[in-house]
């Protein structure tokens, strides 16, 4: 199946398991998106019919505003010398060095570098210390002793108050059958009680992620 295929499959699934569920908020809520993303590809396939639903041909980027080599070198560099300031200080940082660029264009270098996150930027300044062996300065020391002490008062367990709070679901393949096809099992765990519910399928959609939900999950619960 081609990638054009399955986002059409994806939109297909989307549909079916609003009018199954008969409720579109929920429906987004299973499928993780928006309720405006719903109603665009509803009457995208209204109109138009499955082809209407494929994605069309993006123009080629423009890059003309695309900054000028030396000050997207200056932005990767903040990024390493500062990897706890965010778009708006390093956009500062870089106006005191001279260079005239807005957050936003901070923004879209981390994004093309990947350094976006605090996270990355930190995983970039390890990287850099490995291969080159630099002395970190007091910033980058700060940095990193921030970024420890928050791994250390994050619990690796989840937070969960009581049976039915929150479940972990999960979808497996379990082997073929003849006459039958592929089998699926759809497994849904009780984060606080540990009870689990399980269901076999001939197909991995939303709909039987759904399903077994509203068939085994839900009725145990009430």
């Amino acid at each position: 199946m081609t990638q054009s295929n399955k986002l059409v499959r994806a939109k297909l699934s989307l549909l079916e398991l609003g009018e199954l569920l008969n409720n579109v908020s929920q429906a987004c809520r299973t499928m993780g998106v928006s309720r405006q993303h719903f109603y665009d590809i509803k009457q995208a396939y209204e109109e138009g019919g499955i082809e209407a639903l494929r994605e069309q041909s993006r123009r080629k980027p423009n890059h003309r505003n695309r900054v000028a080599p030396e000050i997207e070198e200056a932005i990767v560099k903040v990024a390493e010398d500062f990897p706890a300031y965010g778009q708006v200080r390093a956009a500062n940082e870089l106006r005191q060095r001279g260079f005239s660029i807005s957050a936003a264009g901070v923004r879209c270098v981390w994004m093309r570098h990947d350094l976006e996150t605090f996270k990355k930027r930190l995983k970039r300044l390890e990287v850099k210390s490995a291969q080159e062996g630099v002395v970190f300065t007091e910033a980058q020391l700060q940095a990193l002793e921030r970024a420890r002490k928050t791994r250390e008062s994050d619990p690796d367990e989840v937070e969960t108050h009581h049976p039915g709070y929150l479940i972990s679901q999960d979808t497996m393949y379990v082997g073929y059958i003849k006459g039958v096809g592929r089998i699926y099992q759809q497994t849904v765990v009780d984060t606080f009680a540990s009870v689990a519910f399980t269901k076999l399928y001939d197909s991995k959609t939303p709909l039987t992620a759904a399903d077994v939900l509203n068939e085994r999950v839900l009725p145990f619960f009430e």
